[in-house]
């Protein structure tokens, strides 16, 4: 197990121009996800790029206790290992309590950390300790150098993979801005550095409900400009979800990149990343200048 996982790691880290953690915010059924799974598998195929497939099976930090929130681990876990092997794709896929860790680690390739879990020391050991990737996104709340912290507690549990994500830094109560400088500074965890750049766009609890109430809105029209950032900047990974019918997507819906366009996109992103120098760092020589 161990050695498969370093050895998917390691094929991310060298992924050139980015590797991509894609797919549905949740599982809405079988049917459903597998379809996706192979219309993204066919453009990552197409264009040349690492693909990890990427649903949830329980969204359990949803705005409200009245919305959607999955099929639940034991019929989710069932769904994304059909999609693994109809579709020889590795998985990624969260979790939100250390009890989950051993049957994920079981299906999933790489563990994702939730954005609001991201120092739990006890969850980051109990998936540490399943041998495979895991990757921590960096919580709304918190500074670049938390994740330097997070990637330490991971290896310290025994396991070298480690990834952080960036998605976003609260501003104000129902926003978020991304800074561009976290991409950078973020390098300083050691390890392969991802753009989360849907969730990037979520604006918290920022859409009231007829009949009362709130949910999470989003600005899904800026997520190329993020996108573009963040491959500019230099990033080893692109996280992002990707819906057909995003209108109707029961989670997260105002942030998922329409299907129809992803190809165009990324097609786009890998022009951007193959004229970038942002993975090599500039070396500035400040010694005095003489024309």
């Amino acid at each position: 197990m161990a050695d498969s996982s370093s050895l998917l790691y390691n094929q991310l880290k060298v992924a050139e121009p980015f590797f991509l953690l894609a797919g549905p915010n949740v599982i809405e059924s079988e049917e459903h996800v597998l379809r996706m799974a192979k219309s993204i598998k066919d453009i990552a195929t197409k264009l040349g790029l690492p693909l990890v497939f990427k649903s949830s099976f329980d969204k359990a930090n949803r705005t409200s206790s009245k919305s959607f929130r999955g099929p639940g681990m034991a019929e989710g876990l069932k769904i994304l290992e059909k999609v693994k092997v109809a579709y020889d794709l590795p998985i990624v896929t969260d979790v939100h309590e250390s009890s989950q860790c051993e049957a994920v680690g079981k299906v999933a390739d790489i563990i994702q950390i939730p954005a609001f879990l991201c120092r739990q020391t006890d969850l980051l050991v109990a998936a540490a300790q399943t041998g495979k990737i895991i990757n921590i996104k960096k919580g709304q709340f918190c500074g670049h150098s938390v994740m330097r912290n997070s990637a330490e507690k991971v290896r310290l549990a025994g396991n070298p993979n480690v990834m952080v994500c960036e998605r976003g830094t609260m501003f104000g109560y129902n926003d978020l801005i991304v800074d561009p400088r976290n991409l950078e500074w973020m390098r300083e965890a050691d390890c392969p550095v991802v753009a989360d750049i849907t969730h990037s766009l979520q604006q918290p609890a920022g859409k009231k409900l007829d009949g009362g109430g709130v949910a999470s809105g989003g600005l899904r029209e800026l997520i190329p400009c993020i996108a573009r950032t963040a491959v500019a900047v230099g990033v080893d990974g692109i996280f992002m979800e990707v819906h057909d019918d995003p209108l109707s997507a029961p989670v997260d819906g105002p942030t998922q990149w329409p299907l129809r366009h992803l190809e165009e996109l990324l097609e786009e992103l890998i022009a951007i990343a193959s004229v970038s120098k942002g993975k090599h760092q500039f070396q500035i020589d400040l010694t005095p200048y003489r024309d």
